[in-house]
């Protein structure tokens, strides 16, 4: 089967140096609830308190599951931030509607870029909230969870004997970020500590497209050696959300 090429990184401008992965878990059949509110008032809400909104998403696989994305300067400037969001009047006016949709709001990873040119790269404009068209495409997001930080062995692994497998035969990672120990300074807000991550984020034009380079994995003679050199990195196996953008998404 013939594999869609995934696009490579837009033009834009390099976001952010401390980043938020961000999954809820919601009520049946309130996403969208939750989607209008997010995008017709925390997007801009948020901007204005001078954080980064990258991405949000609904999660194909999971009608009860939003994702996503939001990016600062550093850790103080995240403290800075998110104080005044949450103090603010647009939380206040909007926080019950929001909170009435979620079940779980605290499965939350904060990263950091890998390498100088790990992050994002956002087109300076955001989408309007009702698009002429529709965005087909989708952003995968595969989460190794690591028995070592990143920094001692799975980084160059990764490079060295998953990179060229994964992201062939054009360049179309998107960002790729590991974990951030800095202390939570945000405390009213938690975040999963502890952990060791890596979490790679790719461009598919479509579901087909993914679906397509999933069954190319699966005959690769290749990917199949690399898997079981890759168990040697992992306490659990890679977890692959496959994620639709919001209309006003950045990320998409």
């Amino acid at each position: 089967m013939a594999v869609a090429k995934l696009a490579p990184k837009l033009d834009g401008e390099l976001h952010s140096p401390i980043v938020e992965l961000r999954h809820y878990t919601l009520h049946p059949g309130r996403r969208d609830d939750l989607i209008s509110l997010f995008d017709t008032y925390f997007v801009e809400g948020q901007e204005s308190c001078g954080m980064k909104i990258i991405g949000q998403f609904r999660d194909i696989d999971d009608p009860d599951a939003f994702v996503w994305l939001r990016g600062f300067d550093d850790m103080q400037a995240r403290h800075d931030a998110l104080t005044a969001f949450y103090d603010g009047p647009v939380w206040a006016a909007h926080r019950d509607a929001a909170n009435e949709t979620m079940i779980d709001s605290d499965d939350v990873l904060l990263l950091h870029p890998v390498g100088d040119d790990g992050g994002f790269v956002l087109p300076p404009e955001r989408p309007g909230l009702f698009p002429d068209d529709s965005c087909s495409a989708i952003i995968e997001a595969v989460t190794y969870k690591l028995k070592a930080p990143a920094e001692a062995g799975f980084r160059a692994f990764y490079e060295r004997v998953l990179s060229p497998i994964l992201h062939a035969p054009c360049e179309h990672r998107v960002a790729l970020l590991t974990t951030e120990h800095s202390p939570n300074t945000f405390t009213r807000l938690p975040v999963r500590l502890g952990e060791n991550v890596v979490v790679v984020f790719s461009r598919f034009e479509s579901v087909d497209a993914q679906l397509a380079f999933s069954e190319l994995l699966t005959d690769s003679p290749a990917w199949q050696t690399a898997r079981q050199q890759l168990l040697n990195y992992l306490i659990a196996p890679p977890l692959i959300a496959r994620l639709s953008p919001t209309a006003s998404s950045l990320l998409r």
